[in-house]
C-alpha cells in the first residue's frame, strides 16, 4: 500500500492512502489520523490501512479524491529518530580522492552514519529557504526506510524484520559550512538543514523483486532545473543493506517505532550514470581536471528526484523543490 500526509492545521497533518498509480487518495480517517499511530500498533491497523487501498485501486472508495502532491508534508512529518547512514563506500571514495585523502579501511566493515534533525521535514513539494548562497547549497537524493520497534543488539537479519516503508529522501546539505563543523570533531548540525521525503511512503510489496536483501533495486532519477543528471542505480553498489544499518544504529540502545534511516547518497563507479549530488561531479571534475567546474545551486534553481518501477511509473511520486532566499 502507499500512504501520505496531507497538509492541515496539525503539526502532523492527516493520514491518506493513495493509490497504486498515485492518482486518487482516500483519508483514512476512520482507522487512523496520523501515521505515527500506524507504527505504533502495525500489525492491528495496517490490514485495515491494505483493505481500504484495496478498495481504492478497485475504484469501490466512495469518498477518494484527486490525490494532490502539492500538498503532502512528509509521509511522516515528524520522527522520533533520523539517522543517516552512508551506505555506497563510492561515494566515500571518490569524494576523498579529490583530496588525495585515503579512505580507512573501517569504513568498509563498519557504516558511517550520523544523526539528523527529525523534528521539522519539508514536504516533497515544499521550497528549500537557505539564508545564503555562499553556504554551498547542494542536494543528495537517496532511499529512505521507516521503522517498527528494533531491540537493542538485533542482528542485520533481525533489524531487516523491522522495516515497514519505503521513500525516498533529499538529504539538504550545505557544503561550504560542513569542513569547519567536521574540524570540531562532533559531526554536522548546521550544515544539514530540513530533510525533504517524496510525497508517498509504500510497503515492501509495493516494489517486488526490487526489494532484494534489505536493498531497493530501482534507478534514482535527479533532474537539476529540468536537466538529467542522475541516473543512479540504488540497489547493486550499496555496500550496507538497510538491515545493516538498522542493526549499527541498535547496537546500543533500542529503535522505536517511526525512527527514519537513510542510505546516504546512491553512487555508482560508472560515471556514465551521472550524480546524486553535486560534491560527486565536484570530486570527479577535480580527478579529471585538477579543479571543479560545477558550482552549487543557486535561488530559483529546483531540483527532482523520482523512482520508476518496471512498469514505468512512478512508485513514490516525485521530490520537486525550489531552492529561495530565507526570510
Amino acid at each position: 500500500m502507499k500512504l501520505a500526509t496531507y497538509k492541515d492545521a496539525s503539526r502532523d497533518g492527516q493520514l491518506v492512502v493513495v493509490s497504486r498509480d498515485l492518482s486518487v487518495a482516500h483519508y483514512a480517517t476512520g482507522i487512523a489520523g496520523k501515521l505515527q499511530q500506524v507504527l505504533d500498533d502495525w500489525n492491528f491497523m495496517s490490514p485495515q490501512l491494505q483493505d481500504l487501498y484495496d478498495t481504492l485501486n478497485s475504484g469501490k472508495a466512495r469518498h477518494a479524491f484527486p490525490f494532490e502532491p502539492a500538498r503532502c508534508m512528509a509521509p511522516l512529518p515528524r520522527a522520533y529518530q533520523w539517522a543517516d547512514g552512508s551506505a555506497f563506500i563510492n561515494h566515500v571514495e571518490l569524494v576523498r580522492k579529490a583530496r588525495n585523502a585515503e579512505v580507512p579501511v573501517s569504513f568498509y566493515g563498519d557504516p558511517l552514519m550520523y544523526q539528523g534533525g527529525s523534528d521539522d521535514f519539508l514536504g516533497p513539494c515544499d521550497n528549500v529557504r537557505v539564508v545564503s548562497e555562499a553556504f554551498g547549497i547542494d542536494f543528495e537524493a537517496e532511499v529512505a526506510v521507516i521503522t517498527g520497534d528494533v531491540p537493542m543488539g538485533a542482528s542485520p537479519a533481525q533489524a531487516l524484520d523491522g522495516v515497514r516503508l519505503l521513500m525516498l529522501a533529499n538529504d539538504w546539505s550545505l557544503r561550504n559550512l560542513i569542513p569547519d563543523e567536521l574540524a570540531k570533531g562532533f559531526g554536522f548540525l548546521q550544515s544539514k538543514p530540513a530533510t525533504a521525503f517524496s510525497p508517498v511512503a509504500v510497503t515492501l510489496d509495493e516494489v517486488g523483486d526490487a526489494w532484494d536483501a534489505g536493498r531497493l533495486h530501482l534507478t534514482l532519477q535527479s533532474s537539476w532545473n529540468g536537466r538529467k543528471v542522475g541516473l543512479c542505480e540504488a540497489g547493486p553498489e550499496m555496500t550496507f543493506h538497510f538491515g545493516q544499518l538498522i542493526a549499527h544504529l541498535c547496537k546500543t540502545r533500542n529503535v522505536r517505532a517511526g525512527s527514519i534511516v537513510g542510505s546516504g547518497t546512491v553512487s555508482n563507479k560508472d560515471w556514465s550514470h551521472g550524480y546524486s549530488c553535486i560534491a560527486e561531479k565536484r570530486a570527479m571534475e577535480t580527478i579529471e581536471h585538477g579543479k571543479p567546474k560545477t558550482a552549487f545551486m543557486k535561488y530559483g534553481d529546483t531540483l527532482r528526484i523520482e523512482a520508476r518501477g518496471q512498469d514505468g511509473q512512478s512508485v513514490f511520486g516525485a521530490i520537486d523543490q525550489k531552492v529561495v532566499e530565507a526570510d
